[in-house]
């Protein structure tokens, strides 16, 4: 029976400098100087995106190798290379790593998917871990091996891919030198099978990072191959020093649970949930968009955030009476983040003062007193407003989404549904 050796490492990096994936990247090439090959693509799996203490884009890496005579070797060349390139420097930096041989079990399948929904404590994934029979490896705090372990653990159904390309240490922190142009054409040739490459909207190069970690540019895709394609379109002027292919739970809404009603849902948590819209949608100073909705169990605030840009226009189209079912999670202020919204149903009725017989709207006669006409002084003695229908800028059934630019890396575009 073939035995295999899963390798997980997580937060190494910070948000001044490098990237796990590139980490992972430089052991997987030290590996291979060895004769020590992957089985199957390194693994980047995204965790809650409301964790307190993540570095950025709170993501794990993992990958498995065969268990043989070179596993020793493997084990230090992976902490090795953690003890050299992780940002230990930095506080919020605690890497782990996590060494397991044996089969993925259902009960580390739902430790990886809490991981995904909730928080689970450093101590937890330790005792969880040393259950398992894993080597387990702390640095500092080692808060990693909760994202270590659950990057071994995840089953994918749905997955993408992405391309990430690094770039030389001499070039941290400048401003990337990557042809635009190329990046439109590659969009326009390979589109939808990449996809989240550019924000039209906002003219938005969205393979771009914007912070001074080693990633030059990453593509995503539905498939490995498309990539090898996109990456010969792309075109830069500075030195790529290396690039690899992960699969990943990014853009497949798997952090995303569906509940049946608003009091089920907790702070820090990502929903579905159905409801109907309270209030009018208002813009504060800084330029966010709040609502209500709520069902029978309660109510709960809905936030469309400046970054989220045109997709408050939108946002702004709804009205009380509608009926939406919204996709995001709830923050640090109980507010629930709209990555996404689907219409139910659309109140697309006011009621308004009858027309007179003359061609004049109605007015009021006072309370209990039906209506009037200013124009011929015809009188109705009927306090109903009559109902009008009214177009609406919103289609039901539609999903409504927030721009590139401004997406969660588990967000699924509607591109994919």
């Amino acid at each position: 029976m073939i035995k295999y050796l899963y390798i997980g490492v997580d937060d190494t990096d910070s948000p001044d400098g490098m990237c796990t994936t590139f980490l992972a990247s430089q052991i997987i090439n030290k590996l291979k100087s060895h004769g020590i090959d992957l089985i199957d693509y390194p693994r980047l799996i995204r965790l809650n995106p409301f964790a307190r203490f993540k570095t950025r884009g709170n993501g794990g890496v993992s990958f498995k190798i065969l268990n043989d005579d070179k596993v020793d070797l493997a084990k230090r060349i992976v902490l090795d290379e953690v003890e050299k390139l992780s940002m230990f420097d930095c506080d919020n930096t605690n890497p782990g790593v996590v060494f397991y041989d044996g089969e993925i079990t259902s009960e580390m399948e739902d430790y990886a998917f809490r991981a995904i929904y909730e928080f689970i404590s450093i101590d937890e994934a330790y005792d969880f871990a040393k259950s398992l029979g894993c080597e387990v490896h702390k640095f500092k705090k080692g808060r990693g091996i909760i994202g270590s372990l659950a990057s071994i653990a995840l089953p994918l159904s749905d997955c993408t891919y992405e391309l990430l390309a690094y770039r030389s240490s001499d070039n941290y922190g400048t401003k990337r030198c990557i042809d635009y142009e190329s990046v439109y054409r590659m969009d326009k040739e390979t589109f939808p099978d990449t996809f989240e490459n550019i924000d039209y909207s906002e003219d938005y190069i969205a393979i771009e990072p914007k912070t001074p970690c080693p990633v030059l540019y990453g593509i995503r895709s539905n498939t490995p191959d498309v990539l090898f394609k996109a990456k010969e379109m792309v075109k830069v002027s500075e030195p790529i020093v290396d690039w690899c292919i992960f699969k990943t739970n990014q853009h497949t809404d798997m952090h995303i649970q569906k509940v049946s009603k608003i009091s089920d849902m907790k702070q820090y948590g990502c929903y579905c949930v159905r409801g109907e819209v309270k209030n009018t949608p208002k813009i504060i100073d800084g330029g966010h968009m709040f609502f209500y909705i709520q069902d029978d169990s309660g109510e709960i605030e809905c936030g469309a955030y400046e970054p989220t840009k045109n997709f408050r226009k939108t946002v702004s189209y709804l009205r009380p009476g509608d009926v939406i079912e919204v996709y995001g999670g709830i923050g640090e202020h109980n507010t629930f983040n709209i990555e996404k919204f689907k219409v139910i149903e659309l109140n697309d009725v006011v009621f308004e003062n009858p027309i007179c017989e003359c061609g004049k709207r109605m007015t009021s006669a006072g309370k209990n007193k039906g209506f009037k006409c200013k124009k011929c002084g015809n009188r109705l003695g009927v306090d109903d407003k009559v109902p009008v229908k009214i177009e609406r800028d919103l289609e039901v059934l539609r999903f409504y989404e927030t721009p590139v630019s401004a997406r969660r890396h588990l967000s699924k575009p509607i591109c994919r549904f």
